[in-house]
């Protein structure tokens, strides 16, 4: 498990842009980032124990979304060589071989980009492909389309990397005019330093980060007003 550490100069100066007490009723959504076998599974390319670490919280706030009527959304980080769709082919060296594995692993079909089975996924959540680190400037355009969709306002954000997937998303939804919290609890990085860097940065600028816990809490008490 992550040790999380946020500055308490941090959360402070973050609240002028970013603090968020309550969800807004009716237009909040949650985007499970990425929770697949590939970050996930252990002996996987890139499998992640602190991304396993997290199961627990990002299951815990799927049911409470839920449980308030808040859609709930994952991603799906997809490769492909066709389109508008595929990476520029600089990006990726397929000569090298771990990342041939893990393009291989990113087909839509390969048992790496499927969900990680102990993810809670529901017949009535939302699971899209992106093909793009930041799920908002995939060329898909799937995730944009739907938040419009749903009249969404704010998001709240968890899944794995902290540092990749997931700040590139909260950066994008932010400058996109939605409210963001980042659930610091239920992210995952390789690293601690890593995983705190990002929290710090989202803080600052970008997002309101919380535990798992808060936004329960939060869900709840909307609902309850």
């Amino acid at each position: 498990m992550h040790q999380i550490d946020l500055p308490a100069w941090a959360v402070e100066r973050g609240r002028v842009l970013n603090a968020f007490e309550r969800f807004e009723k009716g237009h909040t959504a949650l985007i499970n980032v990425d929770m697949q076998n590939i970050f996930v599974g252990e002996g996987q390319v890139y499998g992640n124990p602190h991304a396993r670490d997290i199961i627990a919280a990002v299951n815990a706030l799927s049911a409470a979304m839920r449980e308030v009527g808040a859609p709930v959304i994952w991603t799906q980080q997809t490769h492909t060589f066709e389109g508008p769709w595929a990476p520029p082919l600089w990006q990726y060296d397929l000569t090298q071989p771990r990342v041939h594995s893990a393009v291989e692993a990113l087909q839509r079909g390969a048992a790496g980009h499927e969900i990680y089975p102990a993810m809670d996924v529901a017949a009535g959540d939302i699971v899209i492909d992106k093909y793009r680190y930041g799920a908002l400037s995939c060329p898909a355009g799937a995730l944009a389309r739907t938040l419009r969709s749903l009249e969404t306002e704010m998001v709240v954000i968890t899944g794995t990397l902290t540092n990749v997937c997931c700040e590139t998303t909260a950066r994008e939804a932010y400058m996109a005019g939605y409210k963001v919290v980042v659930v610091a609890d239920a992210t995952a990085a390789l690293t601690d330093a890593e995983h705190n860097a990002a929290l710090l940065n989202l803080r600052l600028n970008f997002a309101d980060v919380r535990r798992a816990s808060q936004v329960i809490w939060m869900a709840r008490s909307t609902h309850q007003a």
